[in-house]
């Protein structure tokens, strides 16, 4: 009889920074800039990757690879979020909300995985030179398909828990996107099972990738200081200078978002910074910090403009 009169829920209120109604058209043109940048920015430098062909190294298609998804990264959340500042559409289908959650998390844990590989691309360049241009020429393409793979598989197993827990009321999220987390917290059926796997998925998703990189890094690093020459330190740590910031970035507000044992009040603060606003910090890291990069850039704004002008002459 308990379950007969039970109501299922079907959609869910996100309220989003509705604590902040006076900001809400400066929060919308604030993010519809971000997310506008965030995806020209990346776009930009997936294009410049694919037509120089001086970009064509494993480490480019890495990040060209790295540009794309953090194009889907974003696309995920922040056009839900523009609908609901703007015009308040807040309600979200139980459907939609679990699709929602599974590309956003999914994407989130290709770029845990990705930026591991991206690490081990640039360990295996210092500490195999000769033989790094052979072997990751090779292999780049399969290994920028596991993060993929490996997202996939380990989201749907917390999103297949969490879907099948019993939602009869209330169905409100204090947040501005469907996330494991907050949707447990509103489950009428005991969300321990569903939480226990989530963790674990966490461990795997954001902790082990975060130690294998500092692995990496040590000894990139231990490398690095054996060579004799101040040029050859200086070039080394400039290929993984950008990577560095990118992923300290990335997992630093990961951290704070899906690996602290307490939510906070200000958790989806956090995780607008780790959604939106790291994303369009990304390419200006690899553009600014990236000689390679910005001489592509120049020299097809150049092409542009010569072309641009004989065509006017003409």
């Amino acid at each position: 009889m308990e379950d007969v009169n039970s109501t299922r829920v079907t959609e869910f209120i996100l309220l989003a920074f509705e604590d902040l109604p006076q900001f809400q058209v400066l929060l919308f043109f604030a993010c519809l800039i971000i997310y506008i940048t965030c995806i020209v920015g990346n776009l930009v430098i997936f294009l410049l990757i694919h037509f120089d062909v001086n970009l064509h190294t494993p480490m480019y298609y890495f990040i060209g690879t790295f540009a794309i998804l953090e194009i889907l990264f974003v696309s995920s959340i922040v056009p839900k979020l523009l609908d609901i500042l703007i015009a308040g559409r807040n309600r979200i289908s139980f459907v939609g909300c679990f699709i929602q959650l599974y590309c956003a998390d999914t994407t989130g844990a290709v770029e845990c995985y990705l930026l591991t590989i991206m690490v081990f691309d640039r360990y295996f360049a210092i500490t195999n030179p000769l033989q790094y241009m052979v072997i990751m020429g090779q292999w780049c393409t399969r290994l920028a398909v596991f993060p993929w793979i490996a997202g996939l598989v380990f989201i749907f197993i917390p999103t297949i828990f969490t879907a099948s827990m019993k939602f009869c009321g209330p169905n409100t999220i204090d947040h501005f996107f469907c996330d494991l987390a907050p949707l447990q917290n509103l489950a009428c059926s005991d969300p321990s099972i569903s939480n226990l796997v989530t963790s674990i998925t966490s461990i795997i998703v954001i902790l082990l990738p975060f130690i294998v990189i500092i692995g990496f890094y040590t000894h990139i690093i231990v490398t690095v200081l054996k060579i004799k020459s101040v040029e050859g330190k200086h070039k080394a740590f400039s290929t993984c200078s950008s990577h560095l910031i990118v992923a300290s970035l990335f997992f630093g507000t990961g951290f704070i978002v899906y690996v602290s044992p307490n939510s906070s009040d200000y958790e989806k603060y956090f995780a607008l910074i780790y959604k939106v606003i790291t994303p369009l910090l990304n390419p200006f890291i690899y553009t600014l910090r990236n000689k390679d990069v910005k001489v592509a850039f120049f020299k097809t704004f150049t092409a542009i403009k010569k072309n641009h002008i004989v065509t006017l002459k003409y």
